[in-house]
């Protein structure tokens, strides 16, 4: 605790995620009530350990939805060519919604390369190009799930964007980047943070939302930390047996409005995010309301 202590909400990620979810379930039941078929998420998955624990999960959350979910396994020395004609035969299938690519892919694959691939009307991970620029553009896109997650809890929590002084600390395409244009298109004052910035510490002092995104170990201290401020902590990194985020939480509880534990805190909210980015493709695809 410092003088300036005070009531630090732990934000329950999971709570708001399973709330989305409900609305999400409720969603897809008045489609398939009116003789529709249900949303379908794609998966490409490598043979990654991590990558099928998080992939069954996936799965358990689209069955719970109702909706459907198919996985394409690829062995270890499948090929990019061979990964870009399932992404071309992906693309034009009708019955399916969303694709999703399950990093790391088989050595020797682009990531890049299969993201470009993916239709855009179907790009429910939201790095393809065009829909990269169309955020940029401030114009409606699938936009990648974690950001999404995070503006969701930002919301949730009733935190005032306008015009608050917003720090980023990374700067990778998946988080750091596509976040800062949300919180500028809220109209936050944003700074981009990274490896290389001066007197990092400074930043985040002046910051009234704090977003860690670099899975650097506790590098937000709670003297980092501005009275008061909303504090977003995206990392995950294991030392010692231990998963720990990129913000010290304990240190940052007396100090901060809110912060958010690296465990049921961001990560059920990206799950739920491309949920919602998947229903959202189904909607758009087939011109269908609820």
């Amino acid at each position: 605790m410092t003088s300036h202590a005070r009531t630090t909400t732990v934000v329950d990620g999971l709570a708001l995620a399973n709330s989305i979810r409900q609305q999400l379930t409720e969603t897809v039941g008045r489609h398939v009530a009116k003789g529709r078929r249900p949303p379908c998420l794609a998966v490409v998955v490598g043979d990654d350990p991590a990558s099928q624990s998080y992939i069954k999960g996936k799965r358990r959350a689209c069955t719970r939805l109702g909706m459907e979910s198919v996985e394409h396994d690829l062995a270890p020395d499948t090929s990019e060519a061979d990964v870009l004609e399932l992404v071309g035969r992906l693309n034009g299938d009708d019955a399916v919604d969303g694709i999703l690519t399950q990093l790391p892919l088989p050595k020797g694959i682009r990531p890049n390369h299969v993201a470009a691939a993916i239709d855009p009307a179907k790009d429910v991970d939201g790095l393809h190009p065009l829909n990269a620029g169309r955020l940029l553009a401030g114009e409606p896109c699938l936009a990648a799930c974690t950001p999404l997650g995070i503006m969701q809890i930002l919301e949730d929590q009733e935190i005032a964007l306008e015009g608050a002084n917003a720090v980023v600390i990374g700067r990778s395409i998946l988080v750091g980047k596509p976040v800062s244009l949300m919180l500028q298109h809220a109209n936050a004052t944003v700074t981009m943070c990274h490896s290389r910035t001066r007197d990092l510490a400074g930043h985040c002092r002046r910051a009234d939302v704090l977003v860690a995104a670099v899975g650097v170990p506790r590098l937000v201290q709670g003297d980092w930390i501005k009275p008061g401020a909303a504090v977003i902590d995206v990392g995950v990194s294991e030392v010692d047996g231990e998963l720990v985020g990129d913000v010290d939480t304990e240190a940052a509880i007396g100090i901060a409005s809110i912060v958010t534990p690296h465990r049921r805190g961001v990560g059920p909210m990206t799950i739920t995010m491309l949920l919602r980015n998947t229903l959202t493709a189904y909607e758009e695809r087939n011109s269908w309301q609820a």
